[in-house]
């Protein structure tokens, strides 16, 4: 009995010691110092192309360098750094029947190169059927494939308000749609004929720098099997003033789940532990299609990554309370019971997508790779039905509930170490179909 007794105790001391060094080594300071910094005015929002993504990506790549990771295979620095196209409009001049229309009741869509000129010679007029949905309808438009005049019933002239905001920013494109001729789409508000019509639209196109910044620990008997972690870094910089306020600060959407990859790439390198690699990446351009994903995505072989843990939104508590997170695509692997199976006796538990209408699952930056198979979830405790702060300059630091950080990273920590460890390999998730 007292050998069993002494035993249960150094087992005890052993958990107890595991769960101080965690705290010791994710800690609130920690936490606050990081989320703070990347949702701080002073990086004007993070939005692409922009001087303050480049400086949060330098304060990234500072941390990972403290925390002694390594660059990507091939890549000289942390930032993997690749080229978009960015079309800008310049000049936008449509007539109807003579008549010149104002631009604010013009949205253009497909535009991919400088100068693009529409008429009935190579266009046709179409109209939208006033009785059925806005937008299933543009986007049957936008993705036709054919150059059209769209004319829009004004019943319908809220949501084309709302569109036009969407449309009217710089679009981000691939060379080959550059090289290519693409088609478009002029959609006119409160137009119910066109017998003759005529679009110009001047833009300027410009060949623009995007970087992931990504750091790895090599693993040690199955160096080859990869274990991604991954937030995206990007926000929406700035937005419409409200109360003099027009910084997008993107404290949860997302330096929460920025903050938790670099707490994670702290504690995995502390633990010396990883036989799988490891891989931590902060995406870019994830608010504007998901280039950043798209591109780690295509220089790996999806067949070596064994997961991928996407962070997305953690700053507040989860529609199941305190201590909780939901996982999109649950019951597409066994991901999730992996990682519950390693919660037991904790009172952290996930818990499946609550909100399968929003699609959230081929909404993240997890998305490329899941469609190639791998079992790449998000995880996030975002009330995405209700969130009033989401895509807003409200989304500040202010709002958080870090302790709902702190408790998350730390799931994430312990629920990941029999995959880290190359114990446990989920399911692999049905391919799409290209």
């Amino acid at each position: 009995m007292k050998k069993i007794a002494l035993f249960a105790l150094v087992g005890m001391a052993g958990l107890q010691l595991k769960a101080q060094n965690i705290d010791k080594i994710i800690t609130r300071e920690y936490t606050d110092h990081l989320i703070k910094t990347l949702s701080a005015d002073d990086m004007q929002g993070r939005a692409t192309f922009t001087p303050g993504i480049d400086k949060a990506a330098t304060f990234i790549e500072s941390e990972f360098k403290k925390i002694g990771l390594q660059p990507l295979t091939g890549e000289k620095t942390f930032r993997q750094t690749f080229y978009k196209y960015r079309i800008t409009n310049q000049n936008t001049s449509v007539k109807i029947d003579g008549q010149e229309i104002a631009p604010e009741n013009l949205i253009i869509s497909g535009v991919s190169s400088e100068n693009v000129t529409l008429d009935k010679s190579n266009a046709t007029v179409v109209k939208l059927d006033p009785e059925k949905p806005f937008v299933a309808q543009l986007r049957a438009m936008t993705e036709s494939g054919k150059n059209q005049l769209v004319l829009v019933d004004s019943k319908f002239a809220d949501l084309f308000n709302r569109y036009r905001n969407y449309f009217s920013k710089p679009a981000t494109v691939d060379e080959k749609d550059v090289k290519a001729a693409s088609a478009v789409q002029v959609f006119v508000l409160g137009k119910d004929a066109a017998v003759d019509f005529s679009a110009n639209v001047k833009s300027k196109v410009d060949k623009m720098p995007l970087f992931n910044v990504a750091g790895v620990i090599p693993g040690k008997s199955k160096a080859k099997e990869i274990v991604v972690f991954s937030g995206h870094y990007d926000h929406l910089g700035f937005l419409k003033p409200v109360n003099g306020d027009s910084i997008a600060n993107g404290a949860d959407d997302d330096a929460s789940g920025t903050t938790a990859m670099i707490a994670l790439a702290k504690y995995y390198k502390a633990q010396k532990n990883n036989e799988r690699t490891l891989i931590f990446v902060a995406f870019t351009a994830e608010e504007i299609g998901g280039f950043g994903a798209r591109y780690f995505s295509e220089k790996l072989n999806p067949d070596d990554v064994v997961a991928m843990f996407n962070i997305e939104m953690i700053g507040k508590d989860s529609k199941f309370g305190k201590n909780t997170a939901f996982i999109t695509g649950y019951e597409r692997s066994d991901f999730g019971k992996i990682l519950q199976k390693n919660l037991a006796g904790t009172e952290f538990t996930f818990h499946p997508d609550p909100y399968p209408e929003q699609n959230l699952f081929y909404r993240s930056d997890n998305a490329t790779l899941a469609a190639l198979g791998v079992p790449a979830h998000t995880i996030s405790t975002d009330k995405i039905d209700i969130d009033k702060l989401y895509h807003s300059v409200k989304d500040e630091y202010s709002s958080l509930d870090v302790e709902n950080i702190l408790s998350t990273i730390k799931a994430i920590a312990k629920s990941a170490t029999s995959i880290v460890n190359g114990t446990d390999t989920p399911t692999r998730i049905p391919k799409l179909k290209q």
